[in-house]
């Protein structure tokens, strides 16, 4: 059984550090029969990664896309953007059990992944197990719904 709705497409957004990775996943994610919503950047020339995540957020939080990969050299800038947005919550991942562990326990949809301290197939695995990988509700629902201001 899918985790995310496969129907729904998902979102992928990077900056100029992340833009070579975005290059290797996206066709990864057709090959796996999933369809991408790509954000940009669309070369690899210095951006604002603001002008990245907010495309990707706002298809998530609408509900156009299961859900969002971004990309930039810490993961860092493109997480914390990504977590201005209300119904966003976007983890900062650098291990595959990272990955799991922020959606069993907080639901994210959002995996932000640091380009220049994971190697690409890595990256690839945690998005493997984001994607496998269910919420457990329960308690950990309790805590998300005390996450919003």
């Amino acid at each position: 059984m899918a985790v995310f709705d496969i129907a729904l497409p998902v979102a992928i957004g990077c900056d100029h550090a992340g833009f070579e990775y975005k290059t290797k996943i996206v066709p990864w994610l057709n090959q796996k029969g999933l369809q991408v919503n790509d954000c940009g950047t669309y070369a690899a020339d210095s951006v604002d990664y603001p002008d990245y995540v907010h495309p990707v957020a706002l298809s998530v939080e609408k509900q156009e896309s299961s859900f969002g990969i971004l990309i930039c050299g810490t993961g860092n800038g493109v997480c914390m953007t990504a977590n201005k947005h209300a119904g966003i919550r976007a983890g900062l991942c650098w291990a595959t059990d990272i990955a799991k562990l922020i959606r069993q326990h907080n639901n994210a949809n959002i995996i932000c992944i640091p380009a220049r301290f994971v190697a690409l197939p890595y990256a690839q695995d945690m998005i493997e197990a984001f994607m496998a990988t269910a919420f457990e509700g329960g308690r950990h629902q309790n805590r998300i719904n005390k996450m919003n201001c």
